[in-house]
């Protein structure tokens, strides 16, 4: 019988980006069948492997490097694309990455960033489906790693995950997809338009789970979640949060109205 955070961690390295995506549903299924344990106490070894497991392509530079995204060409929209299924990739493995990562949490943190995985599996194979129509395939492009960077740098403490990727680097996809959306929509792209919606959906979700659980850590420590997150931040040198900011987004994703009033006056 699987062990969910065992293969959870098979699936993180797995290089072959189709299969880790079938594996992945595999996975989903059949924890939802009760065919599938758990032991939140299991500490792996990390270090004789190298994750995420990616294909050789993209290949990664600095985000000013990246290609620059267009609408008035094919390949500049298609490079756009592009670009979210590569966000879409990273977000499927930072889900997993903290499904095997961090152990001893409740049970339902873990079935939490299962349902997270599978939804960024889809969203990928929505978006890489999509950029197919425009003749190009995931790797066709190079891609910056900025949101896996802020991963690797949280390896240490599962309150500085919660804070600095769900809520940090993921929720800046709720103040970005209306606008690309909307770019869509002036062009008549119906199809893209149904996948960003889908995807801005779904992420309200995950940037609530992000915020349940790092609320959770710091009720459990005695932590202001403010201050906690202010001093996390800075000590994992978290990108500055720059405006317009999709404010109701945020509400629907759990950030307080003290926390959305301080990101109105940042």
């Amino acid at each position: 019988m699987l062990e969910l955070r065992e293969t959870s961690l098979a699936i993180l390295a797995n290089t072959d980006v189709e299969a880790k995506v079938s594996q992945l549903n595999y996975l989903f299924d059949e924890y939802q069948h009760q065919r599938v344990t758990l032991n939140p106490s299991a500490i792996f070894n990390f270090q004789e492997l190298t994750l995420p497991g990616r294909p050789l392509k993209p290949e990664l530079v600095p985000p000013l490097q990246a290609p620059k995204r267009r609408m008035d060409t094919v390949e500049g929209r298609a490079i756009l694309w592009h670009s979210l299924a590569h966000i879409e990739f990273n977000a499927m493995n930072l889900a997993l990455d903290a499904i095997c990562r961090f152990p001893d949490m409740p049970q339902q943190y873990y079935e939490d960033w299962l349902k997270v995985s599978k939804e960024e599996s889809h969203h990928f194979s929505l978006v890489n489906e999509h950029l197919q129509s425009f003749g190009f395939a995931y790797g066709d492009f190079p891609a910056h790693n900025s949101l896996w960077e802020m991963v690797e740098r949280t390896t240490d403490a599962v309150i500085a995950r919660m804070a600095l990727v769900p809520r940090t680097m993921e929720a800046r996809g709720l103040d970005a997809v209306p606008g690309i959306r909307d770019r869509f929509q002036q062009i008549k792209d119906v199809r893209a338009v149904e996948i960003l919606e889908i995807i801005l959906r779904d992420e309200v979700g995950h940037v609530l789970i992000g915020n349940n659980w790092f609320n959770f850590l710091c009720a459990k420590h005695c932590l202001s979640p403010i201050a906690a997150y202010r001093d996390l931040a800075k000590k994992y040198c978290a990108p500055t949060l720059r405006g317009p900011f999709n404010l109701e987004a945020r509400k629907q994703a759990g950030f307080t109205s003290e926390e959305l009033s301080l990101l109105s006056t940042s």
